[in-house]
């Protein structure tokens, strides 16, 4: 798939939203922060709980109904955020700016809505976002911490901090990411840019930051799993930075676990930005 197919495919999910925002009582942009550890991702499945089935459930709860919403990021099960966007488009007796206090009140203890703004009705929150930025914890400790347990992976083994910082200095770029997702995937485009990517230590913890314009599924997992293969030895450098040319999935490392991962920024151009105005 060349890159005009998948800009043309952005576009044409932008104009079915659109047309279908326009139809509804309120548009607005949602800034959401949950802790994942209890869902089964973003995207609603039957019978499991989701971060999207709450926040529609929250809705139906007030007689409202949602006519179209889309998120920044599908986040994986088990994954967290504090800088979630979503734009909604409902039906209903609440407004953009009683959203975050009537809402909350219905959501679950591990979901909150900490910021909620009118916004055009053809704004996007996936399709318009120039950047997303992630972290992802390390406890680089012999033994493990309870406390800490469902934002940080545990990892007791030495790791071998200029190699990491190696490994992220290759991920910054354009690249195939196809090594870095399921072989069974949706995806037919696997090239993306990575804006920014590093390791720096927060106490006992090693942290590894990335931002880039768009992110496959397990992509960030996959990479932190070969990442840390290199930083333990298991892996050599060589053998990751050959794996960003369009290595199949089999060369890769395992997926790491998903509790230290966080979605923590989405940007967007400031013309198009909600919450910039």
């Amino acid at each position: 798939m060349s890159e005009a197919d998948r800009l043309h495919e952005q576009i044409v999910a932008r104009d079915n939203r659109t047309s279908r925002a326009f139809e509804a009582d309120h548009t607005a942009a949602v800034g959401l922060e949950y802790d994942g550890t209890r869902f089964c991702g973003w995207t609603r499945q039957p019978g499991l709980p989701s971060i999207e089935g709450e926040l529609l459930d929250a809705f139906s709860a007030l007689s409202s109904e949602v006519l179209e919403w889309r998120c920044a990021g599908r986040t994986d099960a088990g994954v967290h955020a504090t800088a979630q966007v979503v734009s909604l488009a409902w039906n209903g007796p609440i407004p953009p700016d009683r959203i975050e206090r009537v809402l909350n009140s219905y959501l679950s203890p591990d979901i909150a809505i900490r910021r909620a703004v009118a916004c055009d009705p053809a704004f996007d929150a996936r399709h318009d976002a120039s950047a997303r930025s992630y972290e992802f914890r390390i406890l680089a400790t012999p033994s493990h911490a309870p406390l800490r347990a469902r934002y940080v992976v545990h990892h007791p083994r030495p790791l071998d901090l200029e190699l990491l910082h190696a490994c992220a200095a290759a991920i910054v770029g354009t690249h195939d990411f196809i090594a870095f997702t399921p072989t069974k995937t949706l995806h037919r485009f696997f090239r993306r840019t990575i804006l920014a990517a590093a390791w720096h230590e927060r106490g006992d913890e090693l942290v590894f930051s990335i931002s880039g314009n768009a992110f496959l599924r397990n992509m960030v997992r996959i990479l932190m799993g070969s990442m840390l293969a290199v930083g333990r030895g298991d892996m050599t450098l060589h053998h990751f930075q050959s794996l960003l040319e369009g290595a199949p999935r089999s060369q890769a490392w395992s997926t790491s676990l998903p509790n230290g991962l966080c979605l923590v920024n989405v940007e967007y151009p400031p013309a198009l930005d909600p919450f910039a105005r």
